[in-house]
């Protein structure tokens, strides 16, 4: 193979392949069943860096946690079974 056309190859893949990409929302949902026949679930959804996902136990509690990330900083929310919610803020310096 040509090197000339080797190289040119290569450097449009590397193009392709730096691209950002589209941001398009994706989805999970998990169910576990345990040996005793009771389920859990857990559900996420990806989009832009962003996430945010809940998880159901057996006995009905559930717990989340949302990640929001933009150009200015991240900020995390998470809130336990117990309904308690904690959120952290990263700024991110100019």
């Amino acid at each position: 193979m040509n090197p000339l056309f080797s190289l040119t190859l290569a450097a449009a893949l590397a193009a392709v392949a730096l691209q950002p990409d589209v941001a398009q929302a994706r989805e999970r949902q998990s169910t576990i069943t345990g040996a005793n026949g009771k389920t859990a679930t857990r559900n996420v959804v990806r989009a832009g860096g962003d996430v945010s996902s809940s998880t159901t136990l057996p006995n009905g509690k559930t717990s989340s946690r949302v990640v929001d990330r933009s150009a200015s900083g991240t900020t995390a929310t998470v809130t336990g079974p117990n309904g308690k919610t904690a959120t952290r803020t990263v700024v991110r310096q100019p």
